[in-house]
């Protein structure tokens, strides 16, 4: 029998204690030297990958913004052939009907494009008479928003008998909520229309 058997195995009980606890630590260094890399290289493909989809989304940006300016462009060019507008031709015009340009009335969800046609017949024996009345060259249209560009380059020459300028209203049918959107609506149309190089004479909600 050992003369000291509670130190000794003490001894080795304590030994293999801090063998155990060395072992762990080293199995923690190993563990986070394997981990680390494979952590720092999911961030930086992480990182990578929303700076590539960064980039795309501003080629993306650029690439809709040319477009559009080139559309804006060629719309605008496709009514260069209406004269600038003769503001003597209408300045006493103070009446909607008496209008004979294009005339828009915006509403909450389109807008009703209103034209004269030509008269074909020149002469001026029975102008205006019923045998030849404005109200048979009256035409409507109902439009949206996005359409108004495509619609005014559409119309035939004879319809801008002021030149290139129409007139532009707020639906008198509206209810106050309603005011608000429609008020947005002509906004957006006047912005369009000066795209276009439209002069806009906007008359009050009647």
């Amino acid at each position: 029998m050992p003369c000291y058997p509670w130190t000794v195995n003490g001894s080795s009980k304590n030994k293999t204690r801090k063998i155990t606890i060395t072992a762990v630590i080293a199995l923690f260094f190993v563990a986070a030297i394997v981990v680390a890399p494979v952590a720092c290289r999911k961030q930086e493909q992480a990182v990578a990958g929303a700076a590539k989809q960064a980039e795309q989304a501003a080629v993306q940006a650029e690439q809709k913004a040319q477009a559009a300016a080139t559309e804006s462009a060629s719309q605008r060019a496709a009514l260069d052939h209406i004269p600038l507008p003769d503001k003597s031709l209408y300045i006493n015009i103070h009446q909607p009907s008496q209008w004979k340009n294009p005339f828009l009335t915006v509403g909450t969800d389109h807008i009703d494009l209103r034209i004269i046609l030509e008269d074909a017949n020149t002469s001026t024996l029975t102008e205006g008479t019923m045998l030849r009345p404005e109200a048979a060259r009256r035409q409507e249209l109902q439009i949206r928003l996005a359409d108004l560009s495509k619609a005014l380059i559409a119309l035939p020459d004879g319809a801008w008998r002021y030149g290139r300028v129409v007139a532009i209203a707020e639906s008198p049918d509206a209810t106050r909520k309603q005011r608000p959107v429609i008020r947005r609506n002509v906004e957006a149309a006047i912005q369009k229309l000066n795209d276009l190089g439209i002069v806009v004479e906007e008359w009050p909600a009647r």
